[in-house]
């Protein structure tokens, strides 16, 4: 999607606003007649009254927004979040006020506190926030993207003045900016902070975005509470977003296509707080932005300490340790004890040190977790998607710090990297194939399907890779990780030292 959507939204909404008025033609009550909820006031998740979008177009046509409404209710969801625009989600003020209708009818016949309501639009001005707490609204979405700094101030000022409070969304460094500005002004209980993992732009989803900006905005206020919008298209998703220390997770499409299904994303978020997982991607999205010039370089397969240190010491990412009895790269337990030792002892900062193992539950790999838990490895790569699927399908083990890799070979294999990510997985790793070997291969990926993966996520790329191609690679591709093993060996599990040193010089 090339079209810049966002700004064609924001131009048809200030025509609507012109022909319409900020009502379109509903009939808003003169004042409010039904009591302020706190918004996410507590850890919960937000789920949205939606019909459609521009990425997915039709959603939920025939969705009933009293009904939605109610079973969300039900549900145990801590926010409602309705759209109101009408040209791309096909929303209006009138499902706001049968959303709210709902949930004082699950008050009234329940006997408990129902959700807060939240009106999702792209709002512009300070009149459609008065107008959004008449209808009944307890939050109102504020998007810094397209709002001044201190239009966004007015507007929060106003929803504060309610006793209503704002969701500011962000994405970006020059939107935090704008959300430090307020923040300055209006008290932090009528403020949450959004970070969608949806470019608006584009329509394009990355799962790390959040996290980015997660550290960022808590630095401005430790106590925080920070929503992760968009892209959790499952429970493991969800999962990831707890496992962050997100406040609160934001369910558009998964929600409104099976309404009655969605106290499975909220078990799955409540029940997963900041873990090992959550904090490894955190650390790892901190350091994205350092390394926009050169990308990532894990230096894979190593054996022995000499190789290791050199790796190191001449700015090597990753050290990866392959623990797989099958492999000529195998490498003891015992032995990347010492190496980390080594390392350590030589390393100001050293490198993350990366278990790759390919049977999850083979003793070899065991010895991987218990090394991740004494704290030798910083991370389990779980290298084939046959092994990542029983990986994540075991929750002890998706607590873990760890990313996935995927060989590729065809078409239908880019398949298997859209499914790990529905599973929440931020970052997948692609890597050639051939009929024996899963890895180590010499060999790269077919560049017709590289360009397809490299459309659609952000790539970290294995295979092939040398001295050669690698400058092709980075202005073509612009991977964000790139892993060698073969290219920089005199042999299986020994490294070329003026290889390793050439290319980290390179990169």
């Amino acid at each position: 999607m090339s079209k810049n959507i966002l700004k064609e939204i924001v131009t048809k909404r200030k025509k609507d606003i012109k022909l319409l008025g900020f009502e379109y033609g509903c009939k808003i009550p003169a004042e409010r007649t039904r009591k302020v909820h706190p918004f996410l006031a507590e850890r919960g998740a937000i789920l949205e009254v939606k019909r459609a979008s521009p990425s997915k177009g039709d959603i939920a046509p025939s969705l009933d927004s009293y009904a939605t409404a109610y079973e969300y209710a039900k549900n145990g969801a801590r926010a409602i979040s309705c759209l109101t625009e009408k040209n791309y989600f096909k929303g209006t003020l009138d499902d706001l006020m049968k959303v709210c209708a709902a949930v004082d009818a699950f008050e009234s016949e329940t006997g408990l506190q129902g959700p807060a309501v939240l009106r999702k639009d792209f709002l512009l001005d300070e009149k459609e926030v008065e107008l959004a707490y008449k209808a009944g609204a307890d939050a109102v979405l504020l998007i810094a993207r397209i709002l001044s700094a201190k239009k966004m101030l007015a507007m929060a000022k106003k929803a504060e003045s309610l006793g209503i409070s704002a969701l500011i969304e962000i994405r970006k460094d020059k939107d935090l900016k704008k959300l430090e500005y307020v923040m300055r002004q209006v008290n932090h209980k009528h403020i949450v902070c959004g970070v969608n993992s949806r470019d608006l732009k584009n329509f394009s989803i990355d799962m790390l975005v959040p996290a980015v900006m997660l550290n960022k905005i808590r630095a401005i206020d430790a106590d925080a509470r920070v929503v992760f919008e968009s892209g959790i298209l499952s429970g493991n998703a969800a999962a990831f977003a707890g496992s962050m220390g997100f406040s609160g997770i934001l369910l558009g499409e998964a929600a409104a296509k099976n309404p009655a299904k969605a106290d499975a994303f909220i078990k799955a978020f409540e029940g997963t707080s900041l873990n090992a997982n959550g904090r490894f991607w955190l650390d790892y999205a901190s350091n994205i932005e350092e390394k926009k010039q050169k990308p990532f370089v894990k230096i894979c397969g190593n054996t022995n300490i000499e190789d290791a240190v050199l790796a190191a010491e001449n700015g090597a990412d990753l050290l990866g340790f392959i623990i797989w009895a099958k492999s000529k790269r195998n490498v003891s337990a015992q032995k990347i004890r010492e190496i980390r030792e080594a390392v350590k002892s030589r390393c100001v900062v050293p490198p993350k040190f990366a278990g790759v193992i390919v049977e999850p539950e083979s003793e070899a790999a065991k010895e991987a977790y218990k090394l991740v838990r004494e704290g030798v490895l910083d991370v389990i790569q779980v290298h084939t998607y046959e092994a990542a699927k029983a990986f994540l399908e075991n929750s002890e083990l998706a607590e873990l710090p760890h990313y996935c890799a995927v060989n590729i070979s065809c078409a239908d294999d880019i398949k298997k990297l859209d499914e790990l990510a529905v599973l929440g997985e931020p970052r997948i790793l692609v890597d050639a194939q051939t009929q024996d070997k899963i890895g180590g291969t010499g060999k790269t990926i077919d560049e017709g399907l590289l360009s397809e993966i490299a459309k659609k996520y952000r790539l970290w790329i294995a295979g092939g890779l040398s001295l050669d191609n690698i400058r092709r690679i980075k202005k073509t591709y612009k991977p964000e990780l790139v892993d060698l093993v073969s290219s920089l060996e005199k042999e299986p599990g020994i490294k070329d030292a003026k290889k390793v040193t050439c290319f980290l010089g390179r990169i």
